[in-house]
């Protein structure tokens, strides 16, 4: 007897929580990977030839906008309120300072060439645009190491709160799950479906694909890893005694275990040599003076021939007047501005909610390269700061930066606690993993995205109240899919106004893309406001 897609999803959920259920959708089409490539310009050269443009605000949306049209000829000025380009992209390195909008202030002590980068961190290989723009101005990439099979997982609830390396959790499942199927199909349960002679392939896979004995049972196997290493002469090694198919049944291990899964997290992924903000900063050197720092607006209006923009240099009152405007601006600072924006608009910014995520970041001896045969990659916890992010730069130097805690703070318990507590409850998540090491790690930074001006939010989460980032699938709180079928979609109306222009203010940034929370987001928002824009000054021309 066949089993229904319905029931299908039921057991994967169940077994693998969110995470599972959500790739096997993808897999199996119900949930279409959430990316999107903008196509190449269709713009004639010089189609900016005396068309003014401003634009507001300095992050990769801002720089790529202001790059492409300066080269089709667009008289642009781009207003960044901050003393440096990047937005969300800030890279803190030792004698920075971290301010926030409620006063707290932090300074950086590590020693050099540590860093760590405080808001994107990573480059997905999908990610064509933004790595064309590094190859166009000359960013050194290298790889940056998402996943690491010597990492661990921790659940407080399984294995006695030992942490478990990830080979082996992975490997183990790959084992019992393979046994557990083979036991089904020699036992017919899938005589329906499959016909002989695909039974012995799948057979034959399985036995592949678990490490399965010649009697179909997993045992364990060098895939898993060694209790002792192998050596010389009579030194033939030890393999790990196989972790119960009850503890890695634990959907807060697949969690981890499926994390390099997820579409944009696969390998291979990178990072700019030196810091992620060598990407704005190539970008404004490229740019010159049309970038003018030190300029926050301070109203938006529109006017007959165009759109006007007041703002302060320096702390002076000035103005500037534009056919045309790109807001790259965060609607968290952007609803704050006085404006004149149509009443769909100044909804969705009203009532959008933006999350609050946070990194705390350690600086330390690298324990996990020398003692754990840990390079980059990261580390999971149910309980406490998770996940813990280890560095792929400067690989087997004595010193390195690594993150303890990055996630969404804004309505957690971990929000709610003092800085002092918040260091406190990083460090203990390193001891989980790590016990006695929690003591060595040292100079502290937290970043909180939710409380840095000029951001005030790391990425959107709602636009409005039930109108989630993106279409989606409802789930139950033990992470199985409450839908039957199809996924269902969100109505998203305040997503779709962001996407078509006030007037002549044309709004870009990640959270006008379906690729919310990566630059390549930004990248392609800006890249279709320049379409439209030069569409439009085309049909003007004409």
């Amino acid at each position: 007897m066949g089993i229904s897609r319905r029931d299908f999803l039921m057991r994967v959920g169940q077994a693998g929580g969110y995470s599972a259920a959500f790739l096997t959708m993808q897999t199996i089409g119900l949930f279409p990977p959430a990316a999107a490539f903008a196509e190449p310009l269709r713009v004639e050269p010089g189609i900016g030839k005396g068309v003014k443009v401003a634009i507001l605000g300095g992050g990769i949306a801002g720089l790529v906008a202001a790059y492409e049209m300066r080269a089709l000829g667009y008289d642009c000025t781009l207003l960044e309120a901050r003393t440096r380009p990047g937005g969300r992209n800030w890279t803190v390195r030792g004698g920075d300072k971290v301010e926030f909008s409620d006063g707290t202030t932090q300074q950086c002590t590590w020693d050099a060439p540590n860093y760590q980068n405080v808001g994107p961190a990573r480059l997905p290989s999908i990610h064509k645009n933004i790595l064309g723009y590094c190859e166009k101005l000359g960013v050194e990439l290298q790889v940056e190491v998402n996943t690491s099979r010597s990492s661990f997982l921790q659940n407080d609830a399984a294995n006695g709160g030992k942490p478990v390396v990830q080979r082996q959790a992975i490997n183990d499942t790959r084992g019992h799950v393979s046994e557990l199927l083979a036991k089904c199909v020699n036992a017919g349960s899938l005589d329906a479906d499959m016909s002989k002679d695909d039974r012995d392939r799948m057979l034959t896979f399985l036995r592949i694909y678990g490490s399965l004995d010649s009697a179909g049972k997993y045992n364990g196997g060098d895939r898993a890893g060694y209790k002792v290493l192998a050596g010389a002469g009579d030194e033939a090694g030890v393999l790990a005694d196989p972790i119960d198919m009850h503890t890695l049944l634990d959907e807060n291990f697949w969690q981890g275990m499926l994390f390099e899964e997820t579409f944009d997290m696969q390998a291979t992924m990178f990072q700019p040599v030196g810091g992620m903000d060598r990407i704005p900063f190539a970008f404004a050197k490229a740019l010159g003076n049309v970038v003018q720092y030190d300029s926050p607006v301070t109203a938006i209006r529109k006017t007959p021939s165009g759109v006007r923009v007041e703002y302060t240099h320096k702390g002076a009152p000035k103005a500037l007047e534009a056919d045309y405007c790109v807001c790259a601006l965060p609607l968290t600072v952007l609803r704050k501005i006085p404006n004149d924006f149509s009443a769909p608009y100044t909804k969705v910014m009203d009532e959008c909610v933006y999350a609050h995520a946070y990194k705390v970041a350690w600086e330390s001896r690298r324990f996990w390269e020398q003692d754990y045969n840990i390079y980059g990659g990261l580390e999971f916890v149910t309980t406490g700061c998770s996940p813990v992010w280890f560095p792929s730069a400067n690989i087997f130097s004595k010193r390195g930066v690594f993150v303890s805690g990055y996630t969404d703070e804004r309505e957690s318990e971990f929000g709610k606690l003092l800085l002092p507590e918040k260091l406190a409850e990083s460090r203990k998540t390193v001891e989980r993993l790590h016990p006695g090491h929690g003591a060595e790690i040292e100079k502290p930074i937290y970043v909180n995205w939710g409380k840095v001006a000029y951001n005030e939010g790391s990425w959107i989460q709602r636009y409005g109240p039930g109108q989630e980032r993106a279409p989606g699938i409802t789930f139950t709180p033990s992470g199985v899919p409450a839908k039957e079928g199809k996924a269902q979609t969100r109505t998203n109306a305040g997503y779709q106004t962001l996407t078509e222009p006030d007037g002549p203010v044309y709004f870009v940034g990640d959270h006008v893309s379906h690729i919310v929370a990566w630059q390549e987001g930004a990248a392609v928002s800006s890249l279709r406001a320049v379409q439209m824009i030069s569409d439009k000054v085309k049909a003007k021309n004409a």
